[in-house]
């Protein structure tokens, strides 16, 4: 009879000791890595619409997943550095926001999940092998920025009079895209029958002599295809100087305008940002990145602004303002 107690008693005590370890493991909170290559305080748009992607799919910060932030703060010489950090605390995913945080995050990692919240070209960089079966630990976003240069030219010609001649603002450290970018717009200008005149942006140094070199070179208009956290940094700086030109500039993102600038037409970063926590809710529940499908945008915003617009003499079209997704005055 005591042997029949005793068996019990170390039955239920092992029970015992179970059931904490077992609630411990079940009860582990996720830990998400946030990389950006832009500084934090300037993408507040889109690391709020992570968030928002991940309170859809029940994740709560600080509650039931914990994500560790971290950006160069515009020192691209910092990010390989916080990659490794990401990886040493172990993280189950890594979210970077831009090839400039992607790139170091794979160096410094062939194990844990990357998803990229935005790339605009991921075979192009390296980063997967195909955007159906991206292999290997990454997957992700892709914004497919260089096809909608042509779009922008367009949209110029619509609202500059006899758009003639077109200054460009590109970026050689940037080769891959901006070789791109310059090509499909290459080819709208021929159609429209406009003169292009490339000039390289290495720093944000080189963009108020550029808007002088475009004064001096006649041009009509700017197309900007400079970005990355460098230029990220200056945003408001560069919209002041298209004023102070009297040059009507269309940009990439919408925090351009939003900071002064006069319109831009491009992919949705905050959808993407949004979607990109859908990836993460995947890879949580056990989803491999090499066997999900790079997604491509599914959302484009068209913004104008009119108080910019009036600051240089410019009248937008009626029928270009309606098709235009917000209108700030």
């Amino acid at each position: 009879m005591k042997r029949k107690i005793t068996v019990r008693t170390l039955s239920a005590l092992l029970f015992a000791l179970c059931v904490p370890a077992e609630a411990q493991q079940s009860t582990k909170v996720p830990q998400i890595g946030y990389l950006a290559a832009a500084p934090l305080s300037a993408i507040t748009h889109r690391t709020e619409a992570f968030r928002q992607g991940l309170r859809e799919l029940g994740y709560v910060e600080g509650k039931n997943i914990i994500i560790e932030w971290r950006s160069p703060e515009g020192k691209r010489d910092r990010a390989p550095a916080l990659a490794t950090e990401l990886v040493r605390l172990k993280v189950d995913v890594i979210v970077t926001a831009g090839a400039g945080a992607t790139r170091p995050a794979k160096a410094a990692t062939a194990t844990i999940p990357i998803v990229m919240a935005s790339d605009d070209d991921p075979i192009v960089n390296g980063f997967v092998a195909s955007l159906a079966r991206p292999g290997g630990n990454i997957t992700g976003l892709s914004t497919l920025a260089p096809e909608l240069s042509g779009k922008r030219l367009e949209l110029l010609k619509e609202i500059v009079p006899r758009l003639a001649r077109v200054a460009v603002f590109g970026s050689s450290t940037n080769s891959s895209a901006n070789a791109r970018s310059m090509k499909e717009t290459e080819l709208a200008a021929g159609a429209f029958g406009v003169k292009l005149q490339y000039l390289d942006i290495l720093d944000y140094k080189d963009i108020e002599p550029a808007f002088q070199a475009a004064n001096k070179g006649r041009a009509d208009a700017v197309l900007m295809l400079v970005s990355g956290p460098v230029y990220n940094a200056y945003r408001a700086q560069v919209a002041e100087l298209a004023v102070k030109s009297k040059l009507p500039v269309i940009y990439e993102r919408a925090n351009d305008v939003e900071v002064g600038g006069l319109m831009t037409y491009g992919v949705n970063l905050t959808d993407l940002d949004r979607r990109a926590a859908v990836y993460v809710d995947k890879i949580l529940k056990g989803a491999k990145p090499a066997d999900l499908p790079v997604e491509q945008p599914m959302k484009f915003e068209f913004i104008i602004n009119l108080k910019a617009a009036k600051q240089i003499g410019l009248t937008i079209p009626p029928n270009v303002l309606v098709r235009a997704n917000k209108v700030s005055r």
